[in-house]
C-alpha cells in the first residue's frame, strides 16, 4: 500500500427528513445564498422544506446553476454575494449544483483578476466562502470531497481545493424518488466509474480499499437496475443504497494508498465540453475502450475484477478479461446509458479535434503510469467507434 494522508471533514446528514438539519448545521447569524439549477427542487418539494429549516435564517437564492456548470453563469452570482454581503453557501442539487457552488465560493474570495485563473492555470485558492449542501441526485460524490468540474467556451477542467470542501451534507434517498430514468442512469455509472477509476490500475497489496471498491461496484451493479424498474422505482432501501455508494466512490477513501487512473474522465470531459454529452455517457463509451487498450498494463487487476465482481474463474486470461470487459459493457446497457461513440452520432471524423484539445488542456500523460499521451488517447477513441 502506498503512503498517503487522508481527511474528510464533511458531516453527513443521513436518511428521510434530514433537510431539516440544516437549520442548526447554518449559524444562526449567517447571510446565505441558496443555490440551485433549473427549479425542479420547486415541484419535488425540496426548495419548502429547506425555506422551512432557514425560516430563522437571512437567506438570499441564485438558479439557473446548469448541468456541467458555466463560468458565465456561475460569475452572475457574484454581484449577489456583493449586494447582500453573504457569507454563507448552501448547494441544493446534483453534483453540477455543487460543483458550481464550489467555484462561486472560491470566486467571491479570489484576489486576483480571473477566478478562471485557479481553474484554468492552477492558481492557488486561499480563501473561500463554507458551503453545505443538500444533495438531489447523487453521482458525483462532490457533496463530500474538494473537486469540482466547471466549463467555460467548450473547456471542461476541474479544479481542487480543500477550502471547497462541503461542511456538510444532507442525504435524503426519499428525495431522489422523483428523478427521470436518465438521471438515475446517469448516477449509476458516474459513481461506478469513479470507483473504477480509482481501482483498476495496479495491484499495491491495499486489501483494505480494493474490498471497499468492490463492494461499491457489486451494490451498484445489485441497485442500479432495481431503480430503474418499474416494481421498485419507489424504494427507499434501493435509492438509499445508491445514493451512499456514490458518495463513498469519491470522497477520497477507496482512492487513498493506492494508484489512481482517471483517464476516462479527462478524454470523457472532452467530449462534453466539444459536443455536451451527459458525463456519465461521456464515461460509458470510454471506459469499456481504456479496458480494451490498456489490458496488459492494468492486466492483474482486470483479473481481480473479472472473478470477484462477476465470477469469472474459468477459461485462459484473455478469456476471462474479455468477458468482464463485456460484462461491463452490458451492465452499462441495462443502465440504458450508451457504449460507442456511434450511439451518440460521433465518429472517426470527430477524433482529430478531441486529441486537439486534449493536448490544449495538457492531457498528455494519463493514467495510472503516465502514459496515455495523445496517441494512445486517440487508439482508445478509435476503439470505442
Amino acid at each position: 500500500m502506498l503512503n498517503f494522508s487522508f481527511q474528510n471533514t464533511t458531516q453527513i446528514h443521513f436518511g428521510e427528513d434530514q433537510i431539516k438539519t440544516i437549520r442548526k448545521a447554518i449559524p444562526k447569524t449567517a447571510k446565505v445564498l441558496v443555490t440551485y439549477g433549473g427549479g425542479s427542487i420547486k415541484n419535488n418539494g425540496v426548495y419548502d422544506q429547506v425555506a422551512q429549516a432557514l425560516s430563522e435564517h437571512t437567506w438570499f437564492e441564485f438558479s439557473g446553476i446548469e448541468p456541467n456548470p458555466s463560468y458565465d453563469t456561475l460569475m452572475k452570482s457574484q454581484a449577489i454575494i456583493r449586494e447582500h454581503d453573504i457569507d454563507f453557501l448552501l448547494a441544493v442539487g446534483g453534483g453540477s449544483v455543487v460543483d458550481g457552488t464550489k467555484f462561486i465560493a472560491a470566486a467571491a474570495k479570489f484576489e486576483g483578476d480571473d477566478p478562471w485563473d485557479f481553474v484554468a492555470k492552477g492558481q492557488p485558492i486561499k480563501q473561500a466562502l463554507p458551503i453545505g449542501c443538500v444533495l438531489t441526485l447523487p453521482a458525483t460524490g462532490s457533496e463530500t470531497n474538494a473537486g469540482a468540474v466547471v466549463t467555460r467556451d467548450g473547456n471542461k477542467l476541474p479544479f481542487f481545493s480543500p477550502l471547497v470542501r462541503p461542511l456538510f451534507a444532507v442525504l435524503d434517498p426519499a428525495v431522489t424518488l422523483s428523478l427521470s430514468d436518465r438521471q438515475i442512469s446517469n448516477g449509476v455509472v458516474d459513481a461506478f466509474v469513479h470507483t473504477m477509476e480509482q481501482y483498476l490500475t495496479y495491484s499495491v497489496n491495499g486489501k483494505v480499499q480494493d474490498r471497499f471498491a468492490e463492494g461499491l461496484l457489486l451494490t451498484l451493479i445489485e441497485e442500479g437496475p432495481k431503480a430503474l424498474a418499474a416494481d421498485s422505482t419507489d424504494d427507499l432501501e434501493v435509492r438509499g443504497n445508491i445514493m451512499w455508494a456514490a458518495t463513498m466512490a469519491l470522497n477520497g477513501l477507496i482512492g487513498a494508498g493506492v494508484p489512481q487512473d482517471w483517464a476516462t474522465h479527462m478524454i470523457g470531459h472532452e467530449l462534453t465540453g466539444a459536443h455536451g454529452i451527459d458525463h456519465a455517457r461521456t464515461l460509458s463509451i470510454v471506459l469499456p475502450a481504456v479496458m480494451k487498450v490498456c489490458t496488459d498494463a492494468k492486466r492483474e487487476k482486470l483479473l481481480q475484477y473479472a472473478e470477484r465482481i462477476w465470477n469469472l474463474t474459468e477459461g485462459d486470461d484473455d478469456t476471462r478479461i474479455n468477458r468482464a470487459i463485456e460484462l461491463t459493457e452490458q451492465f452499462f446497457e441495462t443502465m440504458q446509458v450508451p457504449t460507442r461513440l456511434s450511439q451518440v452520432d460521433l465518429g472517426e471524423g470527430d477524433i482529430d479535434a478531441l486529441i486537439a484539445k486534449l493536448t490544449q488542456h495538457g492531457m498528455v500523460k494519463l493514467g495510472e503510469h503516465g502514459v496515455i499521451t495523445p496517441e494512445v488517447s486517440r487508439e482508445i477513441l478509435v476503439k470505442a467507434l
